[in-house]
C-alpha cells in the first residue's frame, strides 16, 4: 500500500503518517524509487496508534503501548499501568473542567445581562468579585 491507501484505510492524514515515521513510531519499507510501501503490519500499527491517540494517549505513551502491542511476551500489567496513569490524568482534567464550569456558571448566573455597564462576569475575571 502507498501512503494514500494507508491514509484512507486508517483514517489518518498522510501528514500524520509521515510524522509518525519521522519520529520512529513506524518504519515502512521503501521501494527502489524511494516511495514508502506499507505492509499489513504497518496498517495494524497505524490503526492502533490512531485509536490510542483518539483516547488521548501522548506520543510517548503511544510509543510504549506500541512496543508492548508488538511484544508477544509482554505483561498485561505493564499495559494496565500505562492506561491507569492516563485514566488518572483524564479524571484530574475532568475535575478541573467541572470546577471551571461551576465557577463560570456562577458568574453567568450573577450577571443581569442587561444594558447596565455593571458586570459580575468581568468583575469575577478581574478577581474583584
Amino acid at each position: 500500500m502507498n501512503i494514500g491507501d494507508i491514509s484512507k484505510a486508517t483514517g489518518l492524514p498522510a501528514k500524520t503518517i509521515r510524522y509518525y515515521e519521522e519520529i520512529g513510531l513506524i518504519r515502512p519499507a521503501r521501494g527502489a524509487n524511494g516511495y514508502r510501501h506499507f505492509s499489513e503490519t504497518d496498517l495494524h500499527n497505524l490503526t492502533f496508534l490512531g485509536r490510542a491517540r483518539s483516547l488521548g494517549f501522548s506520543i510517548e505513551e503511544c510509543r510504549a503501548l506500541l512496543a508492548l502491542y508488538t511484544d508477544k511476551d509482554r505483561a498485561s500489567a505493564d499495559v494496565k499501568q500505562i492506561a491507569r496513569v492516563h485514566l488518572a490524568q483524564i479524571d484530574a482534567k475532568i475535575a478541573e473542567l467541572q470546577a471551571m464550569r461551576a465557577t463560570l456558571a456562577e458568574l453567568v448566573s450573577a450577571c443581569a445581562g442587561d444594558q447596565r455597564p455593571d458586570c459580575p462576569i468581568l468583575k469575577g475575571l478581574a478577581g474583584e468579585g
